[in-house]
């Protein structure tokens, strides 16, 4: 059985629920132990965090998720403690070799969120782990897209989710990122199982037009 964890800090709510989608889409595929782990800041003291609970999980974990906001940037203070504690298990490797992925959330359409999910890329690279990207093409490039498909933001790197500033988590991130955030969570499962032997992964592939049209039939626009 994988085991899968999905770390993440989020301060509005935005963050978690593309956080809890991630957690949806992996728990979707079966044979898969899927754990939803929160970095808070009351667990971070003088500016340096730590759990022992959550740090266990996830050295038992095959596959780490991670996630934030984007701040300023680059990866909220709260989740860049927690990266920072991460030198101790860095120190004898105990991450080596597992699988990674990484997803953010920002207010704009841009708000340089590639940034964040770069940081987070080369976290994963300094620990020796094996980093899994999104795996959908875009649909909101041309004339006739919409917020409501999947991977509406053109992101590749990881999943990015864009939440109005006066909405609330109810109604942000939008539809299209949430079901962007579900098919993430169950493709790092599948590649996670894959990579550790546990089951043959038939590759999804997409051809970018046919693609656009059926997102397009899946929310009822198509012509």
């Amino acid at each position: 059985m994988a085991i899968i964890s999905i770390v993440y800090h989020s301060n509005s709510g935005h963050t978690k629920v593309l956080a809890e989608k991630i957690h949806e889409g992996a728990r979707n595929v079966h044979g898969n132990e899927v754990y939803l782990l929160e970095i808070k800041g009351e667990d971070v003291l003088n500016g340096k965090w730590k759990n022992e609970t959550i740090i266990e999980k996830l050295d038992a974990s095959d596959a780490i998720i991670l996630g934030c906001p984007t701040y300023m940037g680059s990866v909220s203070a709260v989740f860049k403690a927690f990266l920072e504690w991460t030198f101790y298990p860095w120190l004898d490797h105990r991450w080596k070799d597992k699988v990674a992925a990484g997803f953010t959330n920002s207010a704009s359409q841009s708000g340089d969120k590639l940034n964040t999910l770069i940081d987070l890329h080369v976290f994963a690279s300094q620990m020796g782990m094996i980093w899994v990207p999104i795996g959908d093409l875009p649909t909101n490039n041309h004339s006739e897209g919409s917020t409501r498909t999947v991977n509406r933001l053109g992101s590749f790197m990881g999943v990015m989710g864009q939440s109005n500033v006066d909405q609330s988590f109810e109604g942000a991130p939008s539809e299209g990122d949430r079901i962007t955030a579900f098919r993430f969570g169950a493709h790092v499962a599948k590649a996670t199982q894959r990579w550790i032997g546990q089951a043959m992964h038939q590759t999804e592939r997409h051809n970018e037009e046919k693609w656009r049209v059926s997102e397009k039939e899946r929310i009822g626009e198509a012509n």
